[in-house]
């Protein structure tokens, strides 16, 4: 089979992330990268790839199938519907925009065209959070009523040398939380409410540094979420799954997800229960379940594949991603000091 001809939009450090997982693939051919920025169509070249200066020659270029959008946030929405309009299947990094309305603007052009398009949640591709979903869905816990997730590390100092990481929108609720959003939504249900608190006390930028959210999931359950960027501690996603080599990883656990017969804890995937009677008496069995692990991009990537070829529907959709971005962005508001419901 001819192999998926795929172009890349943007080439900052995500999109060379993407880069290396699609040289890893028989299956795609790189047809190029569109850059307006000089230095990152060097870079490109430099890398011995096509570089475009132009968007209609990107997409006039042959054999173009597909497009992976890695450009900064608040161009999302432009460079997904150009991708929609011309009927190019597109892979669009978290979030799915800036804005709630850029994000309906991308949904309602899918809508219209029927374009394909996946949004980069990429976590939901990791071994991991597929079989907690599937253990949550199978009733295993029975009814999941309470939900714990710990999303804490340390950025050293030099990260905060570029100046729109100390501005609002830089901060870790939308850099960081938003995957962890997206997680619980995935594996747990819909996100009905939020509220929140935020403090840039610690570094004292216009950012938030800390943030520490209630939230209210469709089926009742409750959950409590930590967020800080501040503090040297191990438990966050990116330390405790190995899901990325670059950050050491440290054997922890960051989500706890409770149910009435049970408590699955994330990502060493422990599953407690009770074998026989049940209370706080009585003692505790606890399962470590078995997961191949695989790594999340090379997925997302095979899958994407899959969605060009019409073999698969995207695992993460506009609309779903949009509900993860309107959870994301409804804690700033409830930061401001007052619950807010998603709707």
């Amino acid at each position: 089979m001819s192999k998926v001809g795929i172009g890349l939009v943007g080439f900052g450090a995500i999109a060379r992330k993407h880069l290396a997982t699609m040289r890893g693939c028989d299956d795609v051919d790189i047809v190029g990268v569109f850059d307006p920025s000089a230095a990152a169509r060097a870079a490109a070249e430099k890398e011995g790839l096509r570089a475009f200066a132009g968007e209609d020659d990107f997409f006039a270029a042959r054999g173009l199938d597909g497009v992976i959008l890695a450009t900064p946030n608040q161009l999302h929405a432009d460079g997904a519907v150009a991708c929609i309009e011309r009927g190019l299947p597109v892979l669009i990094e978290k979030p799915v925009s800036d804005t709630v309305a850029g994000g309906e603007r991308i949904l309602a052009a899918q809508r219209r065209r029927g374009t394909p398009v996946l949004v980069g949640h990429h976590r939901r591709h990791n071994p991991l959070i597929a079989k907690a979903r599937e253990i949550v869905r199978s009733g295993r816990l029975g009814r999941v009523t309470a939900i714990v997730g710990l999303t804490l590390f340390l950025k050293p100092d030099e990260y905060f040398d570029v100046a729109w990481r100390r501005e609002p929108g830089g901060g870790p609720v939308l850099i960081n939380l938003i995957h962890d959003i997206d997680d619980l939504r995935f594996i747990c249900g819909d996100i009905v409410a939020v509220e929140a608190m935020a403090s840039s006390a610690r570094r004292g930028h216009a950012v938030e540094d800390t943030a520490a959210i209630v939230a209210r999931f469709d089926n009742g359950a409750l959950a409590t979420l930590i967020v800080s960027d501040a503090v040297p501690a191990p438990w966050s996603w990116e330390l405790t799954s190995g899901e990325n080599p670059v950050y050491p990883r440290q054997h922890e656990n960051c989500y706890l997800i409770a149910g009435t017969e049970g408590t699955l804890a994330l990502p060493r995937l422990e599953l407690w229960r009770y074998g026989g009677a049940r209370g706080w008496h009585s003692e505790l069995s606890r399962e470590v379940l078995a997961v191949t692990p695989e790594e999340p991009f090379q997925r997302q990537l095979r899958h994407f594949i899959d969605v060009i070829r019409g073999r698969a529907e995207p695992l993460v959709t506009a609309e779903d991603a949009l509900e993860t971005l309107k959870v994301t962005l409804a804690i700033h508001d409830a930061a401001r000091g007052r619950p807010v419901a998603i709707g």
